[in-house]
């Protein structure tokens, strides 16, 4: 594919598709239907993808060294094995209760696993309290380091610059609709003092994000029917129409690193007349994106369930 323009990539009956990754080992991308609850991974060919069946809510997934995905279940961040079927293995369990779940989440440059989570109650029920947190690393005390924040309604919008020295994220709720940025300490996988990157998108309101090789920020504009770059510096420089309202995510992937595959949910209430809602959409938009770093899982200890 060498589309300037979003093509259909693929097609299911997915709900909410989210957190799309690609990875190199595999030469496909993988993605996640959280409320499916279902894995799916396919390599852009005319074959069939393959998906998994999972026991919770998957708000997102990454890589780990050695193959294989970690993901953020309901109930934790597990080691995800798909040689032969699918096994499960908890490398954290959550530090929030049954009325939370993770959303959108990635490693750092240094391969650190950053997860943000939300109250699962919508509407004006919804709380508040959804933490964005770091799973701990060698010598930090507990499964987990203090939050960055505590305080967000859909935690979102998760992303690293090039160079691993700024971290940016968001709160997609319609009340919120903000992207925040960070300075990081790619040594201590510490972040400083969150500032405003984008009070208000164009259209629509910020959900998942990537960084391309130039430092450009991709944001889904959900409700929006856009893709939107970001300079580092903040100014907007591009908007991608796309042929659904409700981009989730987006991810570079492709050997080359140049392609951008775009994913999407239908209407909370589950109805569409839009037949494509919940299809992922893919271009080469002229910038290549940057691999994402492996999550060395034999760094946490193990916890049994």
């Amino acid at each position: 594919m060498h589309a300037m323009k979003p093509e259909l990539w693929w097609q299911d009956d997915s709900q909410l598709a989210e957190s799309p990754l690609w990875s190199a080992e595999a030469a496909a991308f993988f993605w996640v239907d959280i409320s499916g609850r279902r894995l799916w991974r396919h390599d852009g060919s005319a074959a069939a993808a393959r998906s998994w069946a999972l026991p919770q809510q998957i708000g997102c997934i990454a890589l780990r060294e050695g193959g294989g995905l970690i993901a953020a279940l309901q109930d934790g961040v597990y080691a995800l094995d798909l040689d032969d079927g699918l096994g499960l293995r908890l490398l954290a369990p959550a530090a929030h209760g049954a009325d939370m779940r993770f959303n959108d989440g990635r490693c750092d440059r240094q391969g650190r696993f950053w997860v943000g989570s939300l109250h699962l109650a919508s509407g004006a029920e919804r709380q508040a309290k959804g933490r964005l947190a770091r799973l701990s690393a060698p010598g930090e005390a507990g499964p987990w380091q203090p939050a960055l924040r505590e305080d967000l309604l859909v935690a979102n919008g998760l992303g690293f610059s090039p160079d691993g020295g700024t971290l940016y994220f968001s709160d997609s709720h319609a009340s919120q609709a903000r992207v925040w940025v960070c300075d990081y300490d790619t040594e201590t996988g510490r972040a400083g003092a969150p500032r405003d990157f984008i009070t208000a998108l164009p259209v629509g309101r910020p959900d998942g994000a990537a960084v391309d090789a130039e430092g450009g920020y991709w944001i889904c504009a959900n409700d929006g029917a856009a893709v939107l770059r970001y300079t580092p510096a903040g100014r907007l420089d591009r908007r991608i129409a796309l042929p659904v309202a409700k981009p989730t995510m987006c991810a570079f992937g492709g050997p080359a690193m140049d392609l951008l595959v775009i994913a999407s949910m239908r209407p909370e209430e589950g109805t569409t007349t839009n037949p494509l809602d919940g299809a992922l959409f893919a271009l080469c938009p002229g910038v290549q994106g940057l691999s994402e770093t492996p999550h060395p899982c034999k760094e946490i200890k193990e916890t049994k369930p």
